[in-house]
């Protein structure tokens, strides 16, 4: 099972908010896609460093959520990182399958910069771990 050494490290530089909280952002390792955001606490990190996994803190239920154990949509963790305040971290993640609970590859779908706003993806077909372009609906600004 995992083996990320440097929990310790890690915690110690992290700058948790008032609620034990820090704001994750799940990337796509290999392609820069950002994939999601959510909240981790200490345990959730300690579970990523030990798991070898993603895992945050679901405020809705109160509980760790270990990314894909319910979904099979799971982020192998590649990489861990801070940023330079120390209040946010960025999991570098390969991800298996769709990484939003509307089976999209990721949470950040809809771009509002067009008239009307425009849904850039749609739902992945269930059980397809093919990634269609992240990069789709995207035009080069002036």
């Amino acid at each position: 099972m995992a083996t990320f050494p440097n929990v310790e490290a890690a915690l110690t530089a992290i700058k948790f908010n008032a609620d034990g909280m820090v704001p994750a952002i799940a990337q796509q390792f290999d392609t820069g896609e950002v994939l999601m955001l959510a909240w981790a606490n200490e345990a959730a990190i300690r579970d990523c460093f030990e798991s070898g996994r993603a895992c945050y803190w679901s405020r809705s239920r109160d509980e760790l959520w270990r990314k894909g154990d319910s979904s099979g949509n799971t982020q192998k963790l590649i990489d861990f990182r801070i940023d330079c305040d120390g209040d946010t971290v960025l999991m570098l993640v390969d991800q298996k399958g769709p990484a939003c609970h509307t089976d999209r590859p990721n949470c950040f779908f809809t771009s509002y910069l067009t008239n009307p706003a425009t849904e850039l993806t749609t739902p992945m077909d269930k059980g397809t771990t093919a990634r269609p372009d992240w990069r789709a609906g995207v035009t080069d600004a002036d």
